[in-house]
């Protein structure tokens, strides 16, 4: 008879189980861009037109839309790096990414300007980037500060996506979706350390 540690073990997921999730969004997103060139579509118009009705839809949908391929060629390298970093060192791969999309979306909806029209998942990649990186700073184990210094050094150029100014860049998108980021790490650290003190008990 199986103990329940054992069943426990059989059904942790391996790597690849783990980062499914970060390559089904990112096919869904180059799905979306392929039926995006059919002639007479334009997905695009669902994306965050801040304070806007229509344009709430876009707080959810806008992370999947792309202004073109080089757009989301952009995108892609660095949302299946940290979008998989995510996954296999915390395992909280879509309570990060729904809770970055929300936060992130629902400010950028509120204090962008009037008549634009916010799409990409660079929101996304600067909320993983940002929550790896609190992550590591509130956690203090080895392997979440080495990941943290891993994504400083190769993305902390990426600071400069935050500056307002830069024509056709979405800087509210990039810094709301940081700031989103921080926050979440800070929640799951704190539902981590309550679910810890409750496993003791």
């Amino acid at each position: 008879m199986s103990s329940p540690g054992d069943i426990e073990r059989r059904r942790t997921p391996g790597l690849i189980g783990l980062v499914i999730p970060v390559l089904v969004l990112a096919a869904s997103m180059w799905v979306l861009e392929i039926v995006d060139a059919l002639p007479g579509l334009d997905l695009d118009r669902y994306g965050i037109q801040p304070r806007s009705a229509e344009g709430l839809v876009g707080v959810v949908a806008a992370p999947v839309l792309h202004g073109g391929f080089d757009h989301l060629i952009a995108n892609t390298g660095a949302f299946l790096l940290l979008g998989s970093l995510v996954a296999v060192t915390t395992r909280m791969f879509w309570p990060v990414t729904i809770g970055v999309t929300l936060l992130g979306g629902l400010a950028t909806w509120l204090t962008a300007a009037s008549n634009t029209n916010h799409i990409g998942a660079s929101g996304l990649v600067y909320g993983f980037a940002a929550f790896l990186v609190a992550w590591g700073l509130l956690t203090r184990k080895v392997v979440n500060i080495l990941v943290a210094v891993v994504v400083v050094i190769m993305y902390g150029g990426i600071v400069v996506g935050l500056l307002p100014g830069q024509p056709g860049i979405s800087w509210q998108g990039h810094l709301f979706g940081a700031v989103a980021g921080v926050v979440m790490a800070y929640v799951m650290r704190q539902r981590h350390g309550t679910a810890a003190v409750a496993r003791r008990v």
